[in-house]
Parts: C-alpha cells; structure tokens; sequence
C-alpha cells in the first residue's frame, strides 16, 4: 500500500471514532514527532562539522561573504 492510501486509511479511522482517549493519543504522538531534536538525526561527523563552525563565529574567525565572493569570481 503506498503512502497516501495509508494516510486515507488513517484519516478514515479517526474519523469513524468517538474515543477521545484516542484522539488524545494521536494527537500526543503527533506532538511529540514535531519536537524531536533534528540534532538526534545528524551523523557524529555532522555534529562536530556544526560545533566547528560554531567555534569558528564565537573567535570571529569568520569571512565576509562579499569578500569571499570577491575572490572566488
């Protein structure tokens, strides 16, 4: 079954209940998906490529990016 047969089935279902303990629920899962951390999902080697460049603006060890364009045109 592709995705958005899934999502009409879904949808379907929580139409046809009266269960608000359910509704709650989904509504929790929902909620909980959205404020995941996209942080969680980065390769350890993304991780310390963005603690770097973090590094890298707190000691001002930045470059002007008309500066940089300057030379690379």
């Amino acid at each position: 079954m592709n995705i958005q047969a899934e999502k009409i089935e879904l949808i379907q279902m929580l139409l046809d209940t009266e269960n608000p303990r359910l509704i709650e629920r989904i509504k929790k899962i929902f909620h909980t998906e959205k404020t995941l951390d996209f942080w969680d999902d980065l390769s350890i080697e993304q991780r310390k490529e963005i603690e770097k460049a973090s590094l890298e603006i707190e000691n001002s060890d930045v470059v002007d990016y008309d500066a940089f364009m300057q030379k690379h045109r």
